[in-house]
């Protein structure tokens, strides 16, 4: 495609962008396309507060487009998407963040504020909110003896419709949003770390609620183990790595496990790879690891398409969505 059939974010960036990580960013994004002009699916995995973060005003439009396939997210994306749509005119900015002291600190939980870095997540606007209407959608199972995943009670309270009457951004913006509308395959391990599932284990100590009420961590893999097997015949499974941590470290694992410990042969491998991360190897951090470390593990072939870009995820996944997107 040439850069006059593009808009002017991404011609900008296949001007300016040429060498060291802007180089990269490009790379990724055009292995990126390839592996979707091919006809592959991708996931992509959403760690760190990416959501707060408001990725969802590209990611939402990636979804609708069926640029993304399937999404690992951590509990606290999963959530604070949905907070960010219902209380985003309650959130308050600190940029003088790191200037705050012990005392700004207490004062900002005082006032009922949950910091992330620059931005403050007010709780009785975004969690209690939020928490009110989760809360019946749980019992109702509950009492019923029905069992979901944690997507799949937030998907149901965004289709009710129950919480438009509370929305402050255009909802356009908001990715889960598009990927309750979509149906999209989600899975979010470590769900018990986050608010939601705190306050979900909370109600399960009150022996208000069943912890089986909620579907496991490892239902979540046994579940993607089938839809990897579904899917990733033909061009195969992406695999698109926003930040470390569990949200990607969990789904990767599918392959090795479905054939050295399942012993599936002719398991493919993910057929394409980029993580966005400014992690440090030499400390023994997997998030840190250069791709070719995973060919070890069984998670990467050879021939597999390897990207990594070592910077702020919040700078460049926009960006690479926006080349995407054809902005």
């Amino acid at each position: 495609m040439s850069i006059i059939e593009r808009g002017p974010i991404s011609q900008f960036i296949e001007k300016h962008y040429l060498h060291f990580n802007a180089a990269a960013l490009i790379d990724a994004a055009k292995g990126y396309e390839t592996h979707l002009l091919k006809n592959g699916k991708m996931m992509i995995t959403l760690a760190g507060a990416m959501s707060t973060a408001e990725l969802g005003k590209s990611l939402a439009e990636m979804i609708r487009q069926d640029k993304v396939h399937i999404i690992s997210c951590t509990g606290a994306n999963l959530e604070e998407d949905i907070m960010n749509l219902v209380a985003h005119n309650h959130y308050k900015r600190v940029p003088n963040y790191r200037d705050l002291s012990p005392q700004d600190e207490w004062e900002l939980l005082e006032n009922h504020f949950n910091r992330v870095t620059d931005t403050c997540i007010p709780e009785e606007e975004a969690f209690r909110k939020l928490q009110k209407h989760i809360f019946q959608i749980w019992k109702e199972a509950d009492t019923k003896g029905e069992r979901y995943f944690p997507h799949e009670y937030m998907y149901k309270i965004l289709l009710s419709g129950e919480l438009e009457q509370y929305y402050e951004i255009d909802p356009k913006d908001s990715w889960m949003l598009a990927a309750a509308e979509k149906n999209l395959p989600i899975v979010v391990p470590g769900w018990e770390d986050s608010t939601m599932g705190n306050i979900f284990a909370s109600y399960c100590i009150k022996g208000e609620m069943q912890p089986s009420t909620m579907k496991s961590g490892i239902e979540y893999m046994t579940w993607l183990a089938k839809w990897y097997q579904e899917h990733c015949w033909g061009q195969g499974i992406g695999f698109f790595q926003i930040g470390g941590g569990i949200a990607g470290d969990f789904p990767i694992c599918v392959v090795p496990m479905l054939y050295q410990d399942l012993e599936i042969e002719n398991i493919p491998f993910w057929a394409y790879f980029c993580q966005i991360s400014d992690s440090t190897t030499s400390y023994g951090s997997y998030s840190g690891a250069v791709p070719n470390e995973k060919i070890t593990w069984g998670k990467l072939d050879i021939t597999t398409p390897k990207f990594i870009v070592e910077s702020d995820a919040t700078i460049v996944v926009p960006l690479i969505f926006a080349w995407l997107l054809k902005w």
